[in-house]
This record gives C-alpha cells, structure tokens and sequence, in this order.
C-alpha cells in the first residue's frame, strides 16, 4: 500500500543518532520528513503549535519528542531547539486566499516567525537550516520553466511573506556561522494533506468532493498548469539538503517534479482513479493571487544539493488516492 521508497539505500546512515528540529512537524510535509528522519536513526524534536497540524500524524517512537509553540515564541523555540544541531524550518501559514484576507498573520508567522527560528539557531550554535520555501516567489511571470536567477513577482501576501523568509535565510548565512538553504517547493501533494479545510490543495479538495460523490469545482477554465509533486520528493530534497558537505550559502532552489499538468487533466486523472468518470468538473471565477502556470527547472537543485525526483505523478497521484479512499471512509 502506498509509495515504497527505500530511504536507507538513498540516505545511509548519515542521519543517524543527529539531533534534528522540524517546525511544523506535525503538519502534512512535516510528518512525512519525521517519519523518515526517524526511520534513518535521528533523534527528533518537533515543534508545532497545532493549529493545523495533528499529533496523530506523528510516528509512534521514542526518538520523537513534540514541544508545543508557536514559531512567535522565542523562549518556546529555544527550549525546542537546543542540542539540535540541523533545523528543518517547515512551519507555516499556507494557503493563498486565507492570505489575501488575512495577510498580517501571514507576514506574522511566515516572515517574522522565520527571523524567529534563526535568530534562535544563531544563539544555540545550529550547523544548517533547511527551510521551506515557496514557488510562489516567482509570481505570474510567463518565462517556463521557473529558473532561481528569474525576479521574483508575488501575487498574494502568502507569497510575499515566504519570499522575505527566504531574504532572511540568505542574509543570516551571509552574515553569521550558520549555514542555510531555501527549497521552494512545487504544489506538493500526498497523503495526510488536510481535505477538510476550506483553503485544501486542491488534490485534497478534489479527493474530498468526489468520493462525496461530487463533481470536482475548478477555479477558472481548467487550463491553468501546475508542476505538481509528490511529498517523498520534497523529504529526499530537505534530507539531500541536511547532509551536503558543502555550504549552501543560503541559496534558493527548486523543488518539483520537472512535469506539470493541467487542472483539468488532474480532475481527468482522480476522476479515473476514483473511477467516478461520470462527474465532470464544473467550473467557477478564477480566484485573486492565482497564477496561470507553474513549471521548475531543477538544474540548479541537481548541481547543489545532487536532487532527482524519486518518484513520479502518476505513482504518487495513485498512492495518494488509495491513502484518501481510505481516511474519507472512516470520517
């Protein structure tokens, strides 16, 4: 059942017994790198202060410990991150509309929040942060596919307040011992992705709406494209990230898939996978803060961290839809 990745044979034990920090570790990418990060023999603080995330997404072990705070919290942060030596930065606010309506929480936790962590990581001696970034940065430009050395242009104050996260990131690599790199990830999908929340990406959303027996609402024609990707990808990147031997410098790169789809080819997709065929898409107003198409390159990421997409659309898609059947039936 699901995707079977063997992350010893990619990452041996150079994890091992290493102190780690995940911020957000409960929450939907963050438990999938504390389950790995587990399964590879660190010893694992998370640091989460529920609001999106569960406690139950957590694996069961004794090399997890959870301290609960929020990213606004110093004295919580430095309690969370003392002894850790690596620190994967992946709390946040995270969806584009709840921003454009509520946008000073947004610059609070993802901006603010970000200095927060490393200024903390500074004072307790961190080696490296990993921090979760965002493709958003890159805004509406037209130029496929998104290359790091494009300007940045967001559209939504989610975007704007991840991209200062990144500003921050670099800066304190610049400036003090800390090393540190941006990932800025790609519509990343795949099990444990909230399907109940107004603001779900939309394979949840997607996923929720058509085992209801629903056809699937599409914002705009369908015709919008995105370089979606599957969560395992981003774990192997973050883990790449941990244990490169040489400084990252703050850089920024690209994590996804190297592939996009249309949404309507996505709704096509779950449709046959929910083998619901007969529920075709309606569709309703594009919505403010959207982009029209996303695409990445990853040379940059090949060249600095060694990262390749280890697994693919249609494999993740399918796991991803076998793990929803299941969870939707027990409520």
């Amino acid at each position: 059942m699901g995707v079977q990745t063997d992350w010893r044979a990619l990452h041996g034990d150079a994890l091992a017994n290493r102190r780690v920090l995940v911020t957000g570790g409960c929450g939907f990418i963050g438990s999938h790198l504390v389950e790995t990060l587990v399964a590879l023999g660190a010893r694992v603080t998370v640091f989460d202060d529920l609001s999106a995330g569960r406690v139950e997404n957590l694996p069961k072990s004794d090399r997890v410990e959870l301290i609960r705070g929020s990213v606004l919290e110093m004295p919580a942060i430095d309690l969370a991150m003392r002894g850790c030596d690596i620190v994967f930065h992946c709390a946040a606010r995270v969806s584009v509309p709840q921003s454009v309506t509520d946008p000073k929480s947004y610059h609070d936790i993802n901006g603010t929040g970000t200095v927060n962590v490393l200024e903390v990581a500074r004072s307790t001696g961190v080696q490296r942060i990993i921090y979760s970034a965002s493709s958003s940065a890159y805004g509406d430009a037209p130029d496929l596919p998104k290359v790091e050395t494009m300007a940045e242009r967001p559209k939504s104050p989610y975007a704007a307040a991840k991209l200062v996260g990144e500003q921050y990131v670099r800066a304190y690599a610049a400036c003090y011992a800390i090393d540190a790199i941006s990932l800025r990830y790609f519509n990343i999908f795949g099990p444990r992705q909230n399907p109940h929340s107004a603001y779900s990406g939309v394979i949840a959303a997607f996923s929720k709406t058509i085992l209801a027996g629903e056809s699937p609402r599409i914002t705009g024609d369908g015709s919008a494209s995105r370089d979606f990707t599957f969560v395992h990808n981003v774990v192997h990147a973050n883990l790449l990230a941990a244990t490169r031997a040489e400084r990252l410098n703050g850089e920024v790169v690209n994590i996804a898939a190297g592939q996009r789809r249309t949404i309507l080819e996505l709704a096509d997709a779950m449709l046959t996978q929910f083998d619901r065929p007969e529920l075709r898409p309606v569709f309703a107003p594009a919505r403010p803060g959207d982009v029209a198409h996303s695409l990445a390159s990853l040379e940059k990421a090949r060249a600095l961290i060694g990262y390749r997409p280890i697994v693919g659309f249609e494999e993740g898609l399918a796991a991803t839809c076998e793990w929803y059947r299941d969870a939707l039936a027990e409520g």
